[in-house]
């Protein structure tokens, strides 16, 4: 049974005539969207203690504290402000007036289209909450990427993903999977992408945001979700931006661990080939969801998160970023990356993922020639290194490398010409025990 959709102005109207909900709009850089919901839908007076917009760098650092690297739309600038208005209601908010209530505060710290159209309009979202009067708080956060091409549309996505946030706190925390899928209500295919979603409380005891990340990936809410090293969701341009980027692809299924032996070779070979130092450079383990060698997508039924985040968490623990998509190609991973603006990007992969690429065969009834072109463009254009593993032949025990890898003769020219300027290697040095079978 399909569940009943509220339009944003219901929504707001539902949470202003509860007596319990009560608490602050913070909002910076896009105009007081969300607020402007409730007030808009009658009966504010019900939920809103307090709104309020810092725009100004210098007010912003007085009451939430100085940015040192001097990003205002950012993770921790959100954070601040959730802890600086939340502590407000409970130290300035006492009494019988206020013993049945639940306080939140809401924050939001974005920026939209410049009047140039130069920048990348995005932001964070937040809210802190009491789930019962008198509680713990709660949080939940998340990064939204807003892809509208109009300002007005960009505030208009805000103010609703703001009211879906605050409804989506109290009506829908106790199912962690709807209270996602709530987030989307009301918007346009296409307006907006949530590349992050942390929670944490009491509220939310036992909700893995592994799992969480994994379900919005599922939802189309994205294409990827990034963990580090401590399995936390995290933000690709805050780990990534002007990095060198060395990559392992690997697929969720897979019972054996990666060969970190021969990753461990095409790593230090990255190194020394783009001259990377070890402060700058930045080691990722991708998890895929689907087959690399196929484009069909494996339906969410096929797919068990569970498992998934297990494989994930396993390659945390190694020490590495994580990234988990369904980048069924490696120029779709490539395209990813891209916009985090890394200073150059290795990717060690199997070779029979490219002997899959350079066959057209295995394209029968499409532009090949167009798709391989679009593949080199898309991959190779931003300072893409490609280090192909090895494989053992059974057939013939033979060890296949790009020198005897079968390539049909109209994507040859291509092929060699990649080889030949270094955009696809080999990984060398290697032992005979370190290559597997196919």
């Amino acid at each position: 049974m399909e569940r009943e959709i509220l339009d944003t102005k219901r929504k707001a109207l539902k949470i202003n005539l509860d007596p319990r909900i009560y608490g602050t709009f913070a909002e910076i850089g896009a105009g007081q969207e969300v607020s402007r919901n409730f007030f808009n839908a009658g009966a504010a007076s019900g939920t809103v203690a307090k709104t309020m917009s810092a725009y100004d760098m210098t007010f912003s650092d007085a009451i939430y504290g100085a940015e040192t690297n001097g990003r205002y739309v950012s993770q921790n600038r959100l954070l601040q402000m959730l802890d600086h208005e939340f502590g407000l209601l409970n130290e300035r908010l006492s009494g019988e007036k206020y013993e049945s209530r639940t306080f939140f505060a809401f924050a939001d710290t974005v920026t939209t289209l410049n009047y140039k159209r130069t920048n990348e309009p995005h932001g964070w979202v937040g809210i802190r909450f009491q789930s019962e009067a008198g509680g713990l708080p709660n949080e939940i956060f998340f990064h939204v990427r807003l892809l509208d091409t109009d300002v007005n549309m960009q505030q208009r996505v805000l103010g609703i993903i703001g009211v879906n946030l605050v409804y989506a706190a109290f009506y829908h925390y106790q199912d962690p999977k709807l209270m996602v899928e709530s987030l989307a209500d009301n918007l346009t295919i296409g307006s907006v992408e949530i590349d992050l979603i942390s929670v944490k409380g009491p509220a939310f005891e036992g909700v893995n945001n592994i799992l969480l990340n994994l379900y919005m990936i599922m939802k189309d809410f994205s294409a990827a979700a990034i963990f580090d090293a401590d399995a936390h969701p995290r933000q690709a341009k805050d780990l990534l931006y002007k990095k060198d980027i060395m990559i392992l692809r690997t697929k969720y299924g897979q019972k054996s661990n990666p060969n970190f032996s021969l990753f461990n070779k095409a790593t230090e070979q990255f190194k020394r080939t783009n001259h990377v130092e070890d402060s700058n450079l930045a080691v990722m383990i991708e998890v895929l969801l689907t087959n690399v060698l196929t484009d069909a997508q494996e339906t969410p039924d096929d797919i068990d998160l569970e498992t998934v985040a297990r494989r994930t968490q396993d390659m945390c623990d190694t020490g590495n970023i994580v990234i988990v998509s369904n980048f069924t190609r490696h120029n779709r991973l490539a395209k990813y990356l891209a916009r985090c603006k890394p200073k150059s990007v290795g990717l060690a992969t199997n070779i029979n993922n490219l002997k899959f690429v350079f066959n057209s065969t295995n394209f029968t009834g499409e532009n090949y020639s167009g798709q391989l072109l679009s593949y080199v463009n898309d991959m190779f254009s931003t300072n893409v290194r490609l280090f192909a593993y090895p494989f053992l032949d059974k057939k013939t025990n033979q060890v296949i490398t790009t020198a005897n890898m079968p390539v049909t003769p109209d994507a040859k020219p291509l092929f060699d010409f990649l080889l030949v300027n270094d955009y696809i290697t080999d990984i060398k040095d290697y032992e005979d025990d370190e290559v597997k079978t196919v």
